[in-house]
Parts: structure tokens; sequence; C-alpha cells
């Protein structure tokens, strides 16, 4: 809805791959894949996931 250069065409695809037992999707790989906004993977020693917090909240 805020995003106007989410890839709704490869949600779509995650999507329907979802049920599968062989799907596995990182963070980082859906920041790519859809060009996601408010959410963030870092990696390293201070490194985490980070979301905005409507986004956060979704998932708690």
């Amino acid at each position: 809805m805020y995003n106007p250069d989410f890839n709704s065409t490869e949600f779509g695809g995650i999507k329907n791959e979802a049920g599968l037992n062989r799907f596995t999707l990182s963070v980082k790989k859906w920041i790519e894949k859809t060009n996601a906004i408010g959410i963030k993977a870092t990696t390293g020693r201070y490194g985490g996931t980070f979301a905005h917090k409507e986004i956060a909240f979704e998932f708690g």
C-alpha cells in the first residue's frame, strides 16, 4: 500500500510456493525479490532483522 515499487508478481510466485516442503525464504531474499521497504536485515556481530513497528505488530 505504501510502496509503489513493490513487485506484486514476484509476491504471487512466493505465495504459490509457500505451502511446499522445499520452500525457504529469508528476509534478505524477500527484500530482494519484492523490493520491500520497512524491513531490514543485517549480518555481522550486531546484525539482526529490524522492521517498522506496524510490520512487527503484525508478526507479534
